[in-house]
């Protein structure tokens, strides 16, 4: 149960990891991302809140260093056999336990490529890499290397995409039933999480964002609740997760009688997904995306309305967020490749009138049209009062 995949496929990743640094010059790689490190191995933590890096050299050898209390994590959850332990003390610098390490493991002089843009490496774990390694091996930036290659799954990784979608959907359905005058916010989220955890699901990489009223124009989850009126909003942002893969879904519901903005920006959202699927072709770019969602969405005059970024790939990601590399925003040069897994948002947020929009839904990339992972129909939710 402790490994989601083979390791044969496990295997394969590694093997994949190391054509790339061949190709990147890297003689060995220091993973900061948790999601890197659970890809590569299946090592399943929340410890990246404390250091720990995993050493990846060219030959295939992979050395885990990480606190005590993550030594069993490390053994029952993933493929790592060569576990180290950083000891906790006042004044411990695990940073030249890892330099000792990669004197261990022949590593002096070598070109060593670190994982920096993660929320793993802190602005001092980099401060003190730099101050410690930096006259020890060559240091590069590896940031994008892993990511390169999670954003392609492989078919047993689009079985695991599955399974999350069908709790996606399966939260909606929990969630719908209790939305009207009178709901509690917290008894949604409550019915919405559970079906997620009632499917053997996982907590999401992010909180689920819900907001009604005035707080249904927001994007993201703030604390509070509120009790839904006879005429409101309620925007939703949630997403099912099986074994760290994430398929998420957004909308906005109208309780009572919809108003004319709330129809119009409706029928502008629909427009731009629409837009957006047209444009979703292998060979196509993420920024070609965003053109096609901007394009459909000012041609109705509602630019204003719109953010700068409409969606992103999705896979295994941890807290604090399930956004994933690429994203869709303006001139993004990542192109579009068969089996990617992406999350399209449609935000329409109007300010002078106080009226929320949202549509968005997940879609698995193919040779010709992308596939909607989500059996969720479009039309704006509206429950009456």
């Amino acid at each position: 149960m402790s490994l989601a995949f083979s390791r044969a496929e496990y295997l394969a990743r590694l093997d994949a990891v190391r054509a790339r640094m061949a190709d990147a010059g890297h003689d060995a790689l220091l993973l900061f991302a948790q999601e890197s490190m659970f890809w590569l191995t299946g090592y399943d933590t929340f410890g990246y809140c404390h250091f720990q890096s995993m050493v990846v050299t060219r030959d295939g050898r992979v050395v885990l260093l990480t606190r005590s209390a993550d030594k069993r994590q490390a053994e029952i959850t993933s493929t790592v056999a060569d576990i180290r332990i950083w000891e906790d003390r006042d004044s411990a610098s695990p940073v030249l336990q890892l330099r000792d390490l990669l004197f261990d493991l022949d590593l002096d002089g070598c070109r060593l490529g670190v994982e920096y843009d993660t929320h793993g490496m802190t602005g001092r774990i980099a401060m003190e890499i730099a101050a410690h390694l930096s006259d020890f091996a060559l240091l590069a930036d590896a940031s994008r290397l892993i990511p390169v290659l999670r954003a392609v799954k492989s078919p047993a990784e689009i079985e695991m995409v599955r399974k999350a979608a069908d709790l996606t959907d399966a939260a909606w359905e929990a969630g719908w039933p209790l939305i009207g005058p009178g709901a509690r916010e917290g008894e949604i989220l409550a019915a919405m999480q559970g079906a997620v955890f009632a499917g053997d699901g996982d907590y999401p990489g992010n909180e689920f964002v819900i907001g009604s009223g005035r707080e249904a124009l927001l994007c993201r989850y703030q604390s509070g609740r509120r009790t839904l009126d006879a005429q409101d909003q309620l925007t939703l942002e949630w997403a099912g997760a099986y074994r760290r893969y994430h398929v998420a879904a957004m909308r906005t519901a109208v309780i009572g009688e919809p108003t004319r903005r709330h129809r119009e920006l409706h029928e502008t959202a629909r427009a731009a997904l629409a837009a957006v699927e047209g444009t979703m072709r292998p060979g196509r770019t993420f920024g070609d995306l965003f053109t096609a969602h901007a394009q459909a969405v000012d041609a109705r005059c509602e630019s204003a309305h719109r953010l700068n970024a409409c969606g992103y790939s999705l896979g295994t990601r941890f807290s604090p967020s399930w956004m994933d590399w690429p994203m869709a925003y303006r001139d993004n040069p990542a192109e579009i490749v068969p089996d990617m897994v992406i999350f399209m948002h449609m935000i329409l947020m109007d300010s002078d009138t106080g009226t929320a929009m949202s549509l968005g839904q997940t879609y698995l990339t193919r040779d010709g049209a992308p596939e909607c992972l989500s059996k969720l129909p479009l039309d704006l939710p509206v429950k009456a009062g």
